[in-house]
């Protein structure tokens, strides 16, 4: 056999591999670019109606507007830029700075909420599941605080952990904790039974059973439950950043709420989503990477 024949198979390899990576991609592109359009599009009706006269400018302000003052707005993150009072204008920080630092401060608090969340859940759940003596003991509980609105949880957090960030972590950690551990065992009930007959046949103990078959099993879907609650945890930190935390994106929401600032308001919406849609798109990069045997889907975030 020549060389070249032993080259071919090689060579037509790489070639599958750069057709599939160019798929992938113009599909990435595609999603990406119906992404911008969907946005793009919601925002040119708002334009269109205030440029009728259908809106009031002063309550409604179009995205022009409220982007188009970012310097402006982006004072009211910071104290020091807030009020000017107390510090020289040297050593004021930038506006930038202002508020990459309140998003830096609201998004550390989402993801340690989450992140104990999402760890304590699932622990609670397989150990609910594998051990009845954990199941009689905790579900009950997990059932009746289940539906407790986490608006109910804000005394209770500002009573253990005063001011500052662990009310914050807690109320995401509250929100999230008790629907995740009880999705975490619907999870486990949905597993096929067909899977864990050949493991026992296989001569598999009950750890490695759950291990190796349980756990691989449920992940894609505990990572689609951890992306639907992520938006749930920026909800929730904006409200304990409003009432019990002396900073982030939720303190500035009730100051614009409080001074009557449209503009502040829609340009911290504005933040708040594109933050929501990177979150969810890094979990999706999670998702594809270290669930790499489940098959991925074609909808959400590129």
């Amino acid at each position: 056999m020549s060389e070249h024949a032993l080259r071919l198979p090689t060579s037509s390899n790489f070639a599958r591999e750069i057709a599939r990576a160019a798929k992938l991609v113009a599909a990435g592109l595609a999603r990406l670019g119906w992404s911008l359009f969907s946005i793009g599009f919601f925002a040119g009706l708002w334009e269109l109606a205030w440029a009728f006269g259908w809106t009031n400018p002063h309550l409604l302000p179009p995205p022009h507007i409220f982007l188009g003052h970012i310097l402006e707005q982006a004072k009211y993150f910071s104290p020091a830029l807030r009020w000017s009072v107390g510090v020289a204008p040297d050593e004021q920080p930038s506006p930038l700075m202002a508020v990459l630092s309140t998003v830096a401060a609201t998004s550390a608090r989402v993801l340690a909420g989450l992140v104990l969340a999402t760890i304590l859940s699932i622990a609670l759940g397989i150990g609910i599941r594998r051990y009845r003596f954990v199941d009689r003991l905790t579900l009950p509980t997990v059932l009746f605080l289940a539906p407790v609105s986490p608006i109910a949880w804000l005394p209770v957090s500002i009573f253990l952990f005063g001011i500052g960030n662990p009310p914050a972590i807690f109320m995401v950690f509250i929100a999230l904790f008790f629907t995740m551990t009880l999705a975490t065992i619907a999870q486990i009930d949905g597993v096929d039974e067909s899977l864990i007959d050949v493991g026992r046949t296989m001569g598999a103990t009950r750890g490695q059973i759950y291990r190796r078959i349980i756990i691989p099993a449920i992940a894609p879907g505990l990572l689609v439950v951890i992306r639907m609650n992520m938006f749930a945890a920026w909800m929730v930190v904006l409200l304990a950043e409003a009432t019990g935390v002396g900073s982030g994106l939720g303190q500035v929401i009730m100051l614009a709420r409080n001074t009557f600032n449209p503009s502040l308001v829609f340009f911290t919406i504005t933040l708040i989503g594109l933050l929501g849609f990177a979150s969810d798109w890094a979990l999706r990069q999670v998702q594809r990477r270290l669930i790499y045997w489940a098959p991925q889907q074609s909808g959400g975030a590129p």
